[in-house]
């Protein structure tokens, strides 16, 4: 099938796609966007989250034909402009960038919590990125950056 999708803003279109092949496939391996990771494949890490029609999604469980004609944005669609988002930009300043591999859902699931709730406490942090696993750090430094992005 021919899949069609607004992608970070811009139409996008996929040849050839299986209609069972996930959206995370999709997104890195067909468009070139391959800043939605593939960890676990089953929805439990949350490195693949990826808004889909605004709303928070592990990307390896969405099949590509769900999301036809629909609007996606990945972590490379928060930057603005030639910048960062105010997301990115505290991860990297607070130094909550590690390996990297859970960086990606991390930011996004901050993004939606902070467009949900602009000062969040410690414990709605906490919750919001619950679905989301880190292996390299103790998360305090991804705490410190939900916190520094809230204040900017």
């Amino acid at each position: 099938m021919r899949l069609n999708v607004t992608v970070n803003g811009e139409a996008r279109q996929a040849d050839d796609v299986w209609e069972g092949e996930s959206l995370l496939y999709v997104l890195r391996e067909r468009l070139g966007l391959p800043g939605s990771k593939n960890a676990c494949e089953q929805g439990e890490c949350g490195s693949c989250t990826v808004y889909l029609d605004d709303v928070p999604v592990c990307s390896c469980l969405v099949a590509a034909g769900q999301a036809e004609g629909r609007v996606v944005r990945t972590v490379e669609g928060l930057a603005e402009g030639d910048g960062f988002d105010r997301v990115q930009q505290s991860f990297l300043d607070s130094g909550a960038v590690q390996c990297g591999f859970c960086t990606p859902g991390l930011i996004v699931a901050a993004h939606d919590l902070l467009n949900r709730v602009p000062d969040p406490s410690d414990e709605e942090i906490r919750e919001a990125l619950a679905g989301n696993l880190c292996r390299c750090t103790g998360y305090e430094k991804i705490l410190d950056a939900v916190r520094m992005a809230a204040v900017r």
